[in-house]
């Protein structure tokens, strides 16, 4: 079970991610999610089959100790430990790993970042209590006044603004104004069952990583984000952001996905992602 954040909130449960025996009814449910386009947060790579096409590569916690994929045309590596509070304990040998890529072979910078992303709520092991982040920093809070004890989406917005700021300052990144930031959002992590909620508290980490001046994305399913998010009106920060694409099983599939339609309205895809032997691949759609 995840560390800092309960299980549970008022909507959604965590989901574990450890590598031991699943239950058979877990695994008929994992099957199932799979079927239906559900994937979990970017993570583990291997060999597709199509070596002629330019392919980047995610990782993150699960690679930890790994020989990691050689020459990819990009990397995108994870900041978390699979929740949004913590620090994927390899990080800094997987970005030095990253860093080491060539510039140019697509569209996407050689080398992104992603994170993880909730709402837990009161579950929260720090859940904010008012507009201020750090403490004596004031936060321009489009929802109204975060207080103690709310878990709306004034909150929510603090929430996911505190976790970006951390993404940013305290999980041994240098210059975070400098990368492309993803924000993975899936149903395996813990969110409310208020669609308004998880929305501002995603359009708070976009608020953050706007002000420092960094990029941002978001990486989902069709599925996952219509059952966390809903529709985006064009006057959120989310309704313009480039798409990451998850679900597809080789090149072909990861290519076709291309076309598919965009989390949001004013949206664009622009990376599809594929698993092939157990490694994550990433196609440039531009």
């Amino acid at each position: 079970m995840f560390k800092d954040e309960s299980a549970f909130t008022s909507g959604f449960a965590a989901l574990p991610r450890g590598r031991g025996r699943l239950p058979l009814l877990v695994m008929l449910c994992l099957f199932l999610a799979t079927a239906a386009g559900i994937v979990s947060a970017p993570g583990a790579a291997g060999a597709p089959a199509d070596s002629t096409t330019p392919l980047g590569n995610d990782v993150s916690w699960p690679q930890c100790g790994k020989t990691l994929p050689k020459n990819p045309a990009f990397a995108i590596v994870g900041v978390n430990n699979g929740v949004a509070n913590n620090t994927n304990t390899c990080f800094k040998e997987q970005l030095a790993w990253a860093e080491d890529i060539s510039e140019g072979k697509t569209e996407q910078p050689s080398v992104a970042l992603y994170v993880n992303t909730g709402n837990p709520g009161l579950a929260a092991s720090a859940w904010p209590t008012s507009n201020e982040y750090p403490a004596g920093t004031r936060v321009h809070n489009p929802y109204g006044t975060c207080s103690k004890g709310d878990v709306g989406a004034a909150c929510a917005y603090m929430y996911g603004y505190a976790k970006a700021y951390d993404d940013a300052y305290i999980r041994g990144v240098s210059d975070p104004e400098d990368y492309l930031w993803w924000l993975d959002v899936e149903t395996g992590n813990s969110w409310s069952t208020d669609k308004t909620a998880n929305r501002a508290d995603l359009e708070g980490m976009v608020a953050f990583f706007h002000s420092i001046d960094a990029d941002v994305g978001i990486y989902s399913t069709g599925y996952q984000w219509g059952v966390i998010v809903g529709t985006v009106s064009s006057s959120s920060n989310l309704y313009s952001l480039p798409n990451w694409l998850a679900g597809a099983r080789t090149v072909t599939g990861a290519k076709s996905n291309c076309s598919k339609a965009p989390l949001t309205a004013g949206g664009e895809v622009t990376l599809t992602q594929f698993v092939s032997k157990g490694f994550d691949y990433n196609y440039s759609c531009s």
